[in-house]
């Protein structure tokens, strides 16, 4: 396959240019392992290993290379391994809090146009950790699509899909069965050559079955879910992109058993615009939308036009991200402690008070 191929377009090119490239080519990173990475390019295919300058550039997680990543390479004589140099400037990536109390960001994929957000309407149907991975995804600048499977698997499909639409506010939603192959004409219009898609969910949506049928060949190994509660067990192991027949590219994840944000605040802002247009009808500028008088968010619950639990995992997400803002930026840990030393100051005034004397 050539470059252009694999997704290399002007954007590359002049990142590319830029470069110290002596003898190194470029390659794309298309699987991920422990220690090694597989990258492709106009050389082909082979494995590849970090060299010692990227070992010493890289300081954290998000500074190794990605699946879907550009890199410089150099091939040694027999082709069979290459070393990566460098990885050349993404134009964007999906990431989330590495995993722990790490704090920590962790790169899923780079450098793609769409994310297919992957649910399944079985009893696992789980709006609030739609809205999770739609955050991110508008804060990491991918476009996302969500794709309800398991359509031929579901009595009251319509019930379901309408309460995901709710919360898809606008995104392209598509149901479909991978099994089947219900509802799949209308998602391939979204593979258009050269183009990378990542496809995230958690295990047991359908991932691998949707991916073996995208590929029109049984690639990905598929398990089935537990009876009791529908989840599912990882069958994907690794990271890896995939040449579609159709020319585009697919990356095919591992289901994610946690999605911590990472640095989404206007990812939340746009996935919770209905909110955010609502409380700019409260009377208090920094209403908190629970006991305040004239609350148009709680009017809105109270009326429902606005489902409780939506706001409530709002709440949820801005305290998470707020948690993390305070982990990572340490002039807000030093606010906080002040906070936290203030408040422990009145508590014990308070406190000596109410002692009796």
């Amino acid at each position: 396959m050539s470059l252009s191929q694999w997704g290399w377009d002007w954007y590359f090119e002049a990142m590319w240019n830029e470069t110290e490239r002596e003898d190194a080519m470029p390659a794309r990173v298309v699987a991920q392992h422990r220690k090694y990475w597989r990258v492709a390019g106009a050389f082909g295919e082979c494995l590849s290993e970090a060299s010692g300058k990227l070992r010493l550039a890289a300081e954290a997680g998000a500074d190794w290379p990605a699946v879907g990543d550009w890199v410089s390479v150099e091939i040694n004589g027999s082709r069979d391994l290459a070393l990566i140099g460098m990885v050349l400037p993404r134009r964007n990536q999906f990431a989330r809090k590495a995993p722990g109390k790490r704090v920590e960001e962790q790169v899923i994929a780079a450098n793609v146009e769409t994310a297919l957000v992957v649910s399944a309407l079985d009893s696992d149907v789980n709006p609030r950790r739609v809205e999770r991975y739609i955050a991110q995804c508008w804060e990491s600048g991918v476009r996302p699509v969500l794709i309800l499977n398991k359509a031929d698997a579901c009595e009251n499909a319509c019930e379901k899909v309408a309460e995901m639409e709710r919360v898809a506010l606008g995104i392209p939603v598509h149901v479909v069965s991978a099994r089947t192959g219900q509802g799949m004409e209308g998602l391939e219009r979204l593979f258009i050559p050269g183009q990378t898609l990542v496809m995230l969910g958690s295990s047991g949506v359908g991932k691998s079955t949707l991916t073996n049928r995208l590929l029109r060949r049984s690639l990905q190994k598929v398990n089935d879910v537990r009876e009791n509660d529908s989840r599912g067990r990882h069958t994907t192991t690794t990271r890896e992109l995939f040449a579609l027949p159709d020319g585009a590219l697919l990356i095919d994840t591992p289901g994610l058993r946690e999605l911590q944000l990472w640095d989404a605040e206007e990812g939340l802002a746009q996935t919770f615009a209905d909110i955010h247009l609502l409380a700019a009808r409260c009377r208090f500028r920094d209403c908190r939308h629970e006991t305040e008088p004239c609350c148009a968010v709680q009017a809105a619950v109270q009326a429902g036009t606005l489902d409780s639990a939506r706001l409530e995992n709002r709440r949820k997400l801005m305290r998470e991200k707020e948690f993390l803002r305070r982990k990572m930026d340490p002039e807000a840990r030093s606010e906080e402690k002040q906070r936290i030393k203030r408040l422990t100051r009145e508590a014990r005034k308070i406190y000596q008070y109410k002692k009796p004397h």
